[in-house]
C-alpha cells in the first residue's frame, strides 16, 4: 500500500483538479508501485472530501464491463465510483461543456434499487428482485487524469472518470422486458454515432450490479435501497464539444436527450 500521506496527496490533488477542471500526470507513472487497492483507498479519501463540503450520495457507477469500453480503453476489468446528488440532472438538461474535462458520453442502463443489496455472493437474480425499476441513462466521462498510457488504477482514483448523469425515458419494472436485449441509437448532432445492446455488458446488465455488491462487500460496503446504479456502457464512449446535442433511442423504454453548452 502506499503511505496514508501519499494517498492523502493524491486525493488533494483530484479534489483540485475537479474543482479547477485540469488534467494532471498520471498516478501510475509517478507511482508505479500503486495497486488496485491504493487507488480505492484514494477514492474514497476523495469521497469524504465530498461529503464534507455537503454532498449527498445516491448511487455507484460500474465502469469498464463490455468489450466496447474495455477495448476503447484499454482496461481489461470493471471497476466503480461514487454519483452524488448534484450530478443527476433528467432528460433535456443544458450542460456547461467547461464543467468536465475530456468530456464523452456514453450509454448505460440504471438501475433504481428498493431493497438492499450486500455481498459477497449476490447474484443475477438478487439483483433482479431488489430492483424497482430499470430506466435509461447517459453518463458523461469527465476524466481528470492524462488518458494516455492511463491504467485501472488511474481511473479508479479518478472516481472512475464519473462527471454525471442523464437520466428519464420509461422506467421499467426488471421483468417486464428483456434487459438483455434492450437497444440504444447514439445521436450528435441529428447523426448516428454509436449503437449497441445491454447484453454487451458481461451478458446481462444485472451482472454488473451484482459485480459491484461483491466487490463493495470486500471493501467493507453495501448497496442500500433507493440508490441508482448506473450498470456499465454498452457503446464506446462517444466524445462531445460545446454546442453539440445529443439524443439516445432506446426504442420501447424512450428517449434521452442534453445538449453542451
Amino acid at each position: 500500500m502506499l503511505p496514508p500521506e501519499t494517498i492523502e496527496a493524491i486525493a488533494a490533488e483530484l479534489a483540485d483538479a475537479h474543482r479547477d477542471r485540469a488534467v494532471v500526470p498520471r498516478i501510475t507513472a509517478r507511482h508505479p508501485e500503486a495497486t488496485v487497492e491504493d487507488s480505492y483507498a484514494v477514492q474514497n479519501v476523495w469521497r469524504d472530501r465530498m461529503l464534507a463540503e455537503g454532498r449527498r450520495l445516491v448511487g455507484r457507477k460500474i465502469g469498464l464491463t463490455s468489450r466496447a469500453m474495455q477495448a476503447a480503453t484499454g482496461i481489461t476489468e470493471p471497476d466503480y465510483g461514487v454519483m452524488f446528488d448534484d450530478t443527476v440532472v433528467g432528460t433535456g438538461a443544458v450542460l456547461p461543456h467547461a464543467e468536465f474535462s475530456n468530456v464523452r458520453i456514453e450509454v448505460e442502463l440504471a438501475f433504481v434499487l428498493g431493497e438492499r443489496l450486500e455481498g459477497p455472493h449476490c447474484t443475477l437474480f438478487d439483483v433482479l428482485r431488489a430492483t424497482e425499476y430499470v430506466t435509461p441513462a447517459l453518463e458523461v466521462l469527465n476524466s481528470h487524469i492524462e488518458l494516455e498510457g492511463r491504467t485501472i488504477v488511474d481511473t479508479i482514483a479518478d472516481n472512475a472518470a464519473y462527471g454525471a448523469m442523464v437520466i428519464g425515458g420509461n422506467p421499467t419494472p426488471p421483468h417486464a422486458v428483456d434487459l438483455r436485449w434492450v437497444s440504444a441509437l447514439l445521436y450528435r448532432n441529428e447523426t448516428v454515432e454509436e449503437t449497441g445492446v445491454a447484453a454487451g455488458v458481461l451478458n446481462h446488465p444485472a451482472t454488473g450490479v451484482a459485480w459491484l455488491a461483491n466487490k463493495l462487500h470486500q471493501h467493507g460496503d453495501r448497496l442500500e435501497a433507493g440508490e441508482i446504479i448506473l450498470a456499465g456502457s454498452f457503446t464506446r464512449p462517444m466524445w462531445v464539444s460545446p454546442g453539440d446535442t445529443v439524443l439516445c433511442d432506446y426504442g420501447p423504454m424512450g428517449t434521452l436527450t442534453c445538449r453542451f453548452d
